[in-house]
């Protein structure tokens, strides 16, 4: 029985970390957002033709873009509990592990490109907007209400006014 609760309890301190990157860290936000955006469009509507596979090789880039931000996240949390003071070692582990958040980012938006890129889902998508203009409203105030979650949603700065 220990067991089970020791593994309950990983999965509650996962799921807080999980709550603190959602309110502590702006480039989470808005790769949620773009993940958000993206998912949407391609289970919302059956504009775009995605194989089992394809769906796979998003799902695994998209999850190691998050998991990479959290990983970078934990290496600046770390290397800033060591030392306050400008030590190069620790500059070039918070920069490599920025860089390897870049790196998964750069490579699943190739991805999405490649499987994504087709000019008629996108110009169906297009006609379906032209024709009820009230979604461009939505879309406009979806862009509205994510700015604000990326922007606003920051509990880094209210910690810091205590």
């Amino acid at each position: 029985m220990k067991d089970v609760e020791g593994l309950l309890r990983s999965f509650l301190y996962a799921f807080k970390g999980f709550g603190w990157m959602v309110t502590h860290e702006r480039n989470f936000r808005i790769h949620l957002t773009c993940l958000a955006y993206m998912f949407y469009y391609l289970f919302r509507y059956d504009f775009f033709v995605v194989s089992r596979t394809e769906l796979a090789v998003l799902l695994l880039a998209s999850g190691l873009v998050i998991g990479g931000e959290m990983i970078n996240t934990g290496i600046e949390m770390a290397d800033n509990s060591i030392s306050q003071e400008k030590r190069h070692t620790i500059a070039v582990s918070k920069d490599v592990a920025a860089g390897a958040v870049l790196v998964f980012t750069i490579f699943a938006v190739l991805c999405g490109i490649a499987i994504l890129w087709q000019p008629d889902a996108f110009e169906a998508l297009f006609n379906h907007y032209s024709e009820n203009p009230i979604y461009i409203l939505w879309f406009a105030l979806s862009v509205v209400a994510f700015n604000l979650f990326i922007f606003k949603f920051d509990f880094r700065k209210k910690e810091k006014t205590k």
